[in-house]
C-alpha cells in the first residue's frame, strides 16, 4: 500500500478523462498527496470498473460517480453488483424515495456508502422551472436531504451553496460531498453553482470534489496540496 500521509480523505479528485492510461498517469503524478479518487461516467464507459478495483488493492478510496437511476429491482441488483465487488466506497444514485430504498436495499451490510444526488450543480432556479419543478431550488434539496435520510441513505452530493441544508438536516456525521468547487480565480466550467475549497467546508461540506483545477493543472500535485492547505485551514477557522 503506497504511504498516503500527505493526503487528507476530505479531497476528492475526479478522475474526468476518457482512458484509463491518462487516468493512471494522473495517479502517479499525484502519488500520496491524494487517497480518494472520483470515477464518473466517463471513465466507466471505458475501464472504470478495473480502474476502481486496481485503486482499491492500492489502498486508495473510490467514489462511484455513477448516479443510478431506474426501476427499483434494476437500482436494487446494480448496487448489490457493486457492493459484492467490493470496488468503490461511495456510489451516487438519485436522491428519489424509491432509488434511495432499492439502492440501500442492495447495499445490504456492505460497507459502502449510498449518497443521493440532490440537485445537478449545472443546473439553477431557471433550468428547474423548465423542467417541470415548482419549488425554489433550496426547497427541493431539502426535501431531498430528508428522502435520503429517511431512505436509510449515509449522505448526499450537493452544490456547496446547498451543503448547510444538509448538514442543518442530516447532523454532524451525515455526508455532505459537494462538486463544483473551483479554487479563486479558476474557471467555472459547466457549473451553473460553484464555490472555493473555504466557502464549501464552511458550509458544512464533508468532502469536496475537483476535477480540472487539479488534473489539468501544470503541477497537479501542487494544486491538490494547495487546495489540502485551504481545507485545512478553512476547518481550523470554523
Amino acid at each position: 500500500m503506497t504511504n498516503q500521509s500527505s493526503a487528507d480523505a476530505r479531497l476528492i479528485v475526479a478522475l474526468d478523462v476518457p482512458t484509463r492510461a491518462e487516468a493512471e498517469a494522473l495517479v502517479e503524478r499525484l502519488g500520496d498527496g491524494v487517497s480518494f479518487y472520483k470515477i464518473g461516467l466517463q471513465l466507466l464507459a471505458t475501464e472504470g470498473m478495473a480502474m476502481a478495483r486496481d485503486l482499491k488493492a492500492r489502498g486508495r478510496s473510490v467514489f462511484a460517480d455513477w448516479k443510478l437511476h431506474d426501476i427499483g429491482a434494476t437500482v436494487e441488483k446494480a448496487t448489490a453488483a457493486l457492493a459484492q465487488a467490493g470496488a468503490c466506497d461511495f456510489l451516487t444514485v438519485h436522491a428519489e424515495p424509491q432509488v434511495l430504498a432499492a439502492a440501500r436495499r442492495g447495499r445490504g451490510d456492505a460497507p459502502l456508502k449510498i449518497l443521493g444526488v440532490t440537485v445537478l450543480t449545472s443546473l439553477n432556479g431557471q433550468d428547474l422551472g423548465e423542467i417541470g419543478y415548482a419549488v425554489p431550488l433550496e426547497t427541493l434539496v431539502e426535501r431531498r436531504v430528508r428522502q435520503a435520510i429517511d431512505a436509510g441513505a449515509d449522505g448526499v452530493v450537493s452544490s456547496p451553496h446547498e451543503a448547510h441544508i444538509a448538514r442543518r438536516v442530516g447532523g454532524p456525521d451525515f455526508l455532505v460531498v459537494t462538486p463544483s468547487v473551483r479554487p479563486i480565480g479558476a474557471p467555472a466550467d459547466d457549473q451553473a453553482r460553484s464555490a472555493t475549497p473555504t466557502e464549501a467546508i464552511a458550509n458544512g461540506a464533508s468532502h469536496i470534489v475537483v476535477g480540472r483545477p487539479i488534473t489539468a493543472a501544470a503541477d497537479p500535485r501542487g494544486a491538490a496540496g494547495a487546495i489540502v492547505a485551504e481545507m485545512r485551514a478553512a476547518r481550523r477557522a470554523a
